[in-house]
């Protein structure tokens, strides 16, 4: 299959035709320094994370390898989601795979310079304002410079991985829907390595490692609180901008979804230093010596936090799911719209009713097919209604596309593969 954009170039490989389509990459003079400057990115991420693992006594590395071996394992809940989530049209395992590894990889090993230079300038902020250590005690610096250096930061070297699969995979960032899984998955690669480097700093700093509160209270409502949500959001809103007809909504909607994580994470900073200016102002003197983190179970921390994050987080989780709620109504829509023109060509007339009857919560499959070969058909009937919708709103010609007529090829060989089994079935 050949695509709109797939001239002689740096890309040949017909398994990526589809992931390729409309993308730069296919241009040698744009992926070429891309690749490089992905490669200088890893390198210094690499650099910085081996400097901070290098720092850390053996004993401390050992409490690393094992919380994140137990972050791992937490970890697959949130992941199950995010697929769930994406079940309509799902998103290549390897553009996943580089979402969670930029999170996780990239944008940590980013921030942790970044943060700790900012953390620097507040310390000498606090040193030449000594009110400012009586009125907090000995954790002003973090109280003050955590909500600045992790919301600007945090989100900055997230969202840079969520824009760059905005603008180099056209043809897989389709919608809400489809930012939201790309930014839930990098948030959820830097919650991974993140919840390991508290655990082990937590330990080199007070002897115990708080493996349950760290990684029960970051992995709060079923790990898509904290980094994944507020990651989602600007994905979300990134495809916002790619689903929207008005030109207006499509400027504005993605440095609006990039304030509204930001904001959603100071929010999440700031509580700490809320906290303690309340007790301050109730007489109460600030702590003159860091307090170390409470010893709690990992359910009670998973619960607590979840409560919590209900509570606080509020208007974020409502706008979250209002996004994921209006975002599987459009794809219902468009799988509706665009297949039932697709009747006695791609798809049987008596898949119709069951196309129209797919809910909320339900995937859709074809009965009289085995459940393999019914998921691939849906999936390819999915990815066909999707790519027409995309040409159409471009004001091109889906009938010209030949992503269309790949899928359409795709779908005739699928339902000759299974006539083919049917067949060997009742010789």
């Amino acid at each position: 299959m050949t695509t709109e954009s797939s001239p002689p170039g740096l890309v040949h490989d017909p398994s990526l035709d589809r992931i390729l389509a409309g993308s730069p990459l296919r241009r040698r003079r744009v992926a070429v320094p891309v690749v490089v400057l992905l490669v200088v990115l890893i390198g210094l991420a690499l650099l910085f994370m081996l400097a901070t693992f290098g720092s850390f006594a053996r004993d401390v590395q050992g409490v690393f390898l094992r919380a994140l071996l137990l972050s791992s394992a937490m970890a697959i809940v949130p992941f199950l989601a995010i697929r769930f989530l994406d079940r309509r049209e799902r998103e290549s395992p390897w553009l996943l795979a580089i979402a969670f590894l930029w999170g996780a990889l990239i944008a940590t090993g980013l921030a942790l310079p970044l943060n700790s230079t900012i953390l620097r300038l507040t310390a000498r902020w606090v040193e030449a304002n000594s009110w400012v250590k009586e009125t907090l005690g000995s954790e002003a610096t973090m109280l003050i410079g955590a909500p600045i250096a992790g919301p600007l930061v945090e989100e900055l070297t997230k969202g840079l991985g969520v824009l760059a699969l905005f603008f180099l995979i056209r043809a897989e960032f389709d919608n809400v829907r489809d930012g939201f899984v790309y930014g839930a998955t990098v948030g959820l690669g830097f919650t991974w390595l993140e919840s390991a480097l508290y655990v082990s700093q937590n330990y080199a700093q007070f002897g115990f490692a708080p493996w349950g509160l760290q990684l029960g209270a970051r992995y709060a409502l079923f790990g898509l609180s904290g980094h994944a949500m507020f990651t989602g959001i600007f994905g979300a809103m990134l495809g916002f901008a790619r689903q929207s007809h008005r030109v207006l909504l499509r400027w504005v909607a993605p440095p609006a979804g990039l304030l509204i994580a930001i904001a959603a994470h100071a929010t999440n900073n700031v509580l700490a230093l809320l906290a303690v200016a309340w007790e301050t102002s109730q007489g109460k003197p600030p702590p003159e010596a860091p307090v170390a983190p409470p010893d709690v179970g990992l359910f009670k921390a998973w619960l607590g936090a979840s409560i919590a994050n209900l509570v606080v987080f509020l208007p974020f989780v409502l706008l979250v799911g209002f996004l994921l709620w209006r975002s599987g109504r459009y794809e219902r829509e468009v799988i509706c719209e665009e297949l039932e023109g697709e009747v006695g060509r791609s798809i049987a007339p008596e898949d119709i009713p069951a196309i129209r009857a797919d809910g909320i919560l339900r995937t859709r499959r074809i009965d009289r097919m085995n459940p393999a070969a019914s998921a691939a058909m849906v999936h390819a009937q999915h990815e066909l209604a999707f790519r027409k919708r995309r040409v159409r709103d471009r004001g091109g010609d889906p009938e010209s596309d030949p992503l269309v007529v790949g899928w359409r090829e795709e779908l005739d060989r699928l339902w000759l593969a299974e006539v083919e089994r049917l067949a060997q079935e009742t010789a």
